[in-house]
């Protein structure tokens, strides 16, 4: 198994680029199964989960070209269904094939999807917004998911959550059907905003791109397009807590500021601040107060997440390592997967004062001196809040499971060495 070494307590200054966003990056990449002509795509990070993605993409019939390192192009008329159940398990990612084999009128047949065990993941709003639009969608008595399609037609989907996978999901399908969809309560995520943009590039015709209601008029055809994935808010807010929390000064270039803004109150909460140095990148400095802000009337205060423009839950890891090394204490509140903060018992082992209240809150006590221990990555960002953390601790830390750290962030140990911190990696 791969794993990280880290020594802490480094001197970490420098740039980082951010890469393009890993979820945008997988929407855009499923999307081209809704064409025969060619679709360019650029600033596609070069992480495993795109990987595992592309050699998909490659298996069911569609040409794959390395145009350079974060561009591709991807064309083909040949769609085979008969998707490698080995590579659709590893990705969570790949129950967007249902909505664009659909969307084509092909059957499908999908193992149960991979990814980040970080709670329970239904697929039901899947299920339901496909089966609004016509399609016949059913779990198998050995786990395995089947749909098909033969007439998609447009009405009103209710989305009884506003699940980002869902909501691609079923604009996708939309996108090909008859007539106008209108989805509402839609997942409204810049990487959702990204599929939206792509689509209409593609010329489907979508209104209220980065709102809960969408209107999506169905195309007989979709054309080929160019187009650039937007930046990764979750890797930005990764480095902004780990400049923070070490106590560096990194600056951040590749970011869409106007983007980060929910971010920024989540780590002002703890005293954590970065300003805009320029249209594309931001600063975090090293003189920040290290103080954990109270709420108004003087109690502990509160940091949840919650779907788009809510804080995003993605980030909250790394959070909570932050608040280990600020002044002050916070109630840290995961309300949207119930296993995502089981990480903490690592934090705890390496000295960090934290109470788990419930699965979904935990109360952090900060200023503690992390010390070195051996770490196991339970998920992609649990893992990089193990990076951080380790990168905060006296000693040197071992972290096993460096692959899942990699599903998310793009040359990792690269960017880490390029500010001063002292990673190497091994297999």
């Amino acid at each position: 198994m791969s794993f990280y070494r880290i020594k802490g307590k480094g001197n970490l200054e420098g740039q980082v680029r951010i890469s393009g966003n890993k979820n945008a990056a997988l929407a855009c990449l499923y999307a081209t199964i809704l064409t025969d002509e060619a679709v360019v795509l650029g600033n596609v990070p070069e992480i495993e989960d795109v990987k595992v993605t592309l050699e998909i993409l490659r298996r069911i019939g569609r040409k794959v070209t390395r145009l350079s390192p974060d561009r591709y192009r991807i064309e083909g008329t040949d769609l085979r269904n008969d998707v490698p159940k080995d590579l659709a398990a590893l990705v969570r990612g790949s129950i967007l094939l249902a909505g664009a084999f659909v969307a084509r009128r092909t059957d499908l047949l999908l193992p149960p999807p991979g990814g980040d065990v970080i709670g329970l993941r239904r697929l039901d709003s899947h299920f339901s917004a496909l089966m609004q639009l016509g399609a016949v969608c059913a779990v198998n008595d050995d786990s395995t998911l089947s749909f098909h399609s033969e007439r998609l037609e447009g009405r009103n989907i209710f989305l009884e959550e506003a699940s980002v996978t869902a909501t691609e999901n079923a604009i996708m399908a939309c996108s090909l059907a008859e007539g106008l969809t209108t989805i509402y309560n839609a997942a409204c995520e810049p990487h959702v905003q990204d599929l939206c943009h792509m689509l209409s590039a593609m010329g489907c015709q979508i209104q209220g791109i980065g709102s809960n209601l969408l209107s999506v008029s169905g195309c007989s055809k979709l054309s080929g397009c160019e187009f650039d994935i937007g930046f990764d808010y979750m890797e930005a807010g990764s480095f902004i807590g780990l400049a923070g929390a070490t106590g560096g000064e990194i600056q951040l270039d590749n970011v869409d500021i106007g983007q980060l803004g929910i971010i920024s109150g989540g780590f002002e909460k703890l005293g954590i601040h970065f300003t805009a140095c320029g249209e594309s990148s931001i600063i975090v400095p090293r003189n920040q107060s290290r103080v954990i802000r109270r709420s108004v009337d003087g109690r502990t205060i509160k940091i949840d997440d919650a779907p788009w423009p809510g804080f995003p839950t993605d980030v909250l890891s790394i959070v909570t390592v932050a608040a280990t090394q600020m002044n002050g204490m916070v109630l840290i509140h995961e309300k949207m997967f119930e296993s995502r903060m089981y990480f903490v018992d690592y934090l705890i082992r390496m000295g960090a004062n934290i109470i788990q209240c419930d699965p979904h809150r935990i109360i952090v006590a900060g200023n503690t001196e992390l010390v070195a221990s051996p770490l196991i990555s339970p998920d992609v960002r649990a893992g990089m809040a193990l990076v951080v953390a380790a990168l905060c601790a006296n000693g040197e830390s071992e972290i096993q499971n460096a692959y899942q750290i990699e599903r998310g962030y793009e040359n990792l140990q690269s960017k880490l060495r390029g500010i001063g911190a002292e990673i190497s990696r091994f297999d």
